[in-house]
């Protein structure tokens, strides 16, 4: 394992592109860090009452703590601090100062009573770096109650917020289908014609030929459900999955039966219907994302814990968030018009609207 020191300067390294606060005002920093305390007493809290009915408690444990240290180590640079020289000193799991593994109900209440004592930053600056100290001890005190290893919870948010703030390399983007024959692979270059008729149905048509069943919104209250295929063809040109599409146009990769059972079949295909409803009833409380260009973070963490398991968890956050903000906006001009052409390029991960 690396040297703690050597894993605190390399996250700090790795996480400083991340930070999209203002650079001028600590408000926020320590807003998100209170937040991120309460969070891990949530799960704690979660835990203690459901136990064995609570099995991923330890990955969110993990994914929490990783969020406190993002904002400690934010603060820290903030204030010109090196993270590296607040940390107590960790030998074997065990701090220097600790002969025995902490319990948590002693850690977290402690690790609150640090983090509200973070206030005084404003008023004492001669304390901040014993502040800081104090919490980053509380921190890892609290981090070996829960048996957790801060260089796993470093990897594990270093990828996530790193996948969720950076424009990820092209070039390195999984394609999934690329070493398969050309009749198993999603078209490089599509163009979808969607149409409503009188009946109010929607028809989807390509290369002049009518795939998939014609669709009403099934609801209600009419609210353009009918046209949620374009979603299905984002997924296919951003993020190069989609085994709803594989499966209207007949282009499963059956030459790997593992893969075409696993990945194009009935499972992966209501992973994708449930998750493409689930977003939309999001959506619809903001207006389809319109004149929005980002995504909730929290939404974004619910779509990675929707597709795991599937090729497709291998997409950053970034991806995600590019894929539905570009179909709420072929949507948005698909609902507006009755009806469309979409246009997908797999090559730029890219999908438009043609009327």
């Amino acid at each position: 394992m690396p040297h703690q020191a050597t894993l605190l300067r390399d996250y700090t390294h790795d996480i400083t592109s991340t930070d999209m606060l203002p650079t001028d005002n600590l408000h926020p920093v320590l807003l998100g860090l209170f937040g991120e305390v309460g969070s891990v007493m949530a799960v704690a809290k979660k835990h203690r009452r459901e136990r064995e009915a609570y099995p991923e408690h330890q990955r969110a444990a993990e994914e929490e703590f990783g969020d406190v240290l993002w904002y400690f180590v934010t603060l820290c640079r903030r204030l010109r601090i090196d993270v590296g020289t607040v940390f107590p000193h960790i030998t074997d799991g065990i701090t220097s100062n600790v002969r025995s593994f902490p319990s948590e109900e002693r850690t977290l209440p402690n690790l609150g009573k640090a983090t509200a004592a973070l206030l005084d930053i404003y008023s004492s600056n001669e304390r901040t770096f014993s502040l800081l100290r104090a919490f980053a001890n509380e921190y890892v005190q609290a981090l070996q109650a829960k048996g957790l290893s801060l260089a796993t919870v470093i990897a594990m948010n270093t990828a996530k917020v790193r996948g969720r703030f950076i424009d990820p390399d092209q070039s390195c983007l999984p394609t999934f289908d690329e070493n398969f024959p050309d009749e198993e692979r999603l078209p490089l270059h599509f163009e979808i014609r969607i149409m409503q008729r009188k009946s109010g149905q929607s028809y989807m048509q390509w290369n002049g030929v009518f795939i998939g069943d014609p669709l009403s919104d099934n609801i209600s209250e009419p609210d353009g459900y009918r046209f949620h295929d374009v979603f299905h063809l984002a997924h296919a040109a951003v993020l190069h999955w989609s085994p709803t599409f594989r499966a209207l146009i007949k282009q499963k990769r059956k030459s790997a039966p593992n893969v075409d059972r696993t990945q194009d079949s009935g499972r992966a295909i209501v992973i994708e219907e449930g998750l493409t409803a689930w977003i939309f009833s999001c959506a619809k409380q903001l207006n389809f994302f319109d004149g929005q260009d980002s995504v909730s973070f929290d939404l974004l963490k619910t779509v990675q814990q929707f597709v795991q398991g599937y090729e497709v968890e291998q997409c950053p956050l970034s991806l995600w968030e590019r894929a539905i903000l570009q179909g709420y906006g072929v949507f948005r001009q698909l609902l507006h018009n009755q009806g469309g052409i979409i246009i997908g390029d797999r090559e730029t991960r890219s999908i438009i609207y043609r009327g």
